[in-house]
């Protein structure tokens, strides 16, 4: 072969090789239809923005449902360290009352409702647990348990140690009873 026969062999074999590549690239474009694939990312980014927008709603709601949860009860140290002095008030009131000092019960009465009333306007309930009531281990914390003095009383309050108190919807103590055996 000659020179000239070796140079016209090898470009027409790159000839053939570029064809083969341009017909392959060809088909696998031809199976796709380009429409289809603009319809298919479409819908597929269309999917995925409706995902992020509800995660982004779900994201506000419980971000803004955690912030009035925090509102409600960020004063709970300072409720939770008055419980004692309420507690002590409502004892000083039994004893006072058993007394005959009518002068000092009026005045520690004004100041026990007049701290009872600024709490309460913050958010602090109490919670109403009376002798008699139905024992609920959800919002009674049970001390000891006794035999009742009556069948009536069995699984019942029969005494009340320390009220109960609700910071806004959260109990920050249980009230503590007694119960009927």
């Amino acid at each position: 072969m000659s020179k000239k026969n070796k140079e016209e062999n090898e470009v027409v074999e790159e000839e053939v090789f570029t064809t083969e590549k341009e017909t392959t690239a060809e088909e696998t474009t031809a199976d796709i239809d380009p429409i289809e694939e603009l319809k298919s990312n479409l819908e597929k980014e269309k999917d995925r923005n409706l995902r992020l927008f509800a995660e982004f709603e779900n994201f506000k709601k419980r971000t803004s449902k955690e912030r009035i949860e925090l509102f409600s009860t960020a004063s709970e140290g300072v409720m939770v360290s008055l419980l004692p002095v309420l507690d002590d008030f409502d004892r000083a009131l039994s004893e006072i009352e058993k007394s005959d000092v009518a002068g000092h019960l009026e005045g520690i009465v004004l100041i026990n409702n007049k701290l009872r009333e600024n709490l309460k306007a913050k958010g602090l309930t109490i919670i109403d647990t009376n002798k008699g009531d139905l024992f609920n281990a959800d919002i009674h914390e049970a001390i000891t348990q006794i035999p009742s003095p009556s069948d009536n009383l069995k699984g019942k309050v029969i005494d009340v140690i320390e009220k109960g108190y609700i910071l806004g919807e959260k109990i920050i103590r249980f009230p503590k009873v007694v119960i009927g055996q």
